[in-house]
């Protein structure tokens, strides 16, 4: 409901209901939605936090842990095809400041690590960190956040099948490291 309508547009009602439990049992719990919202959005960054838990970023080699990082999150992107939407509505409708609050810089600062720790190695050509971030985020996440579009691209292919998705993850990972390798 929030992916689709964001805060200003998701009904409590429909919340509720998509949930099985009734409207007075959310406000309970979540007191209104505005809270309500902020739980859906930490909880989302959380579960992008959790994705990355398991890797040991220090002990691989910064083109090692880059490619750990796009794989992940790829497999998080397929896992949770509504978090890219979610985010969408809260950067127009809210200019992100509930997002804020969430710690999802944390993850972010983590690539930006990665690519300072392989230039500095001259694994990785002068790139500006920041920039390229962004720029790796959205390699990762436009194939899934525009599916609804980029399917009627050709109609043949299933975008979302095993094995476009295993296609798409390779792609992008050659793609992402060609581009910022020494």
């Amino acid at each position: 409901e929030f992916a689709q309508y964001g805060l200003s547009g998701a009904r409590t009602e429909a919340i509720a209901t998509r949930s099985s439990v009734t409207k007075a049992m959310l406000c309970y719990y979540f007191k209104n939605k505005k809270t309500l919202y902020q739980s859906v959005l930490q909880q989302l960054v959380d579960d992008i936090n959790d994705a990355f838990q398991p890797i040991d970023w220090e002990r691989l080699s910064p083109d090692q842990a880059l490619e750990a990082v796009v794989r992940n999150y790829i497999g998080f992107e397929v896992s949770n095809r509504w978090h890219g939407m979610l985010w969408f509505q809260e950067a127009i409708q809210n200019q992100g400041r509930y997002g804020a609050e969430t710690g999802w810089q944390a993850g972010f600062q983590t690539i930006v690590e990665i690519l300072e720790r392989g230039i500095a190695e001259e694994t990785f050509r002068e790139v500006d960190p920041f920039l390229t971030t962004i720029n790796i985020l959205g390699v990762c996440s436009f194939y899934f956040d525009a599916h609804e579009i980029l399917k009627y691209l050709d109609s043949n292919k299933d975008l979302l099948s095993s094995a476009l998705v295993k296609q798409q993850t390779e792609t992008a990972v050659k793609f992402i490291l060609a581009g910022i390798k020494a």
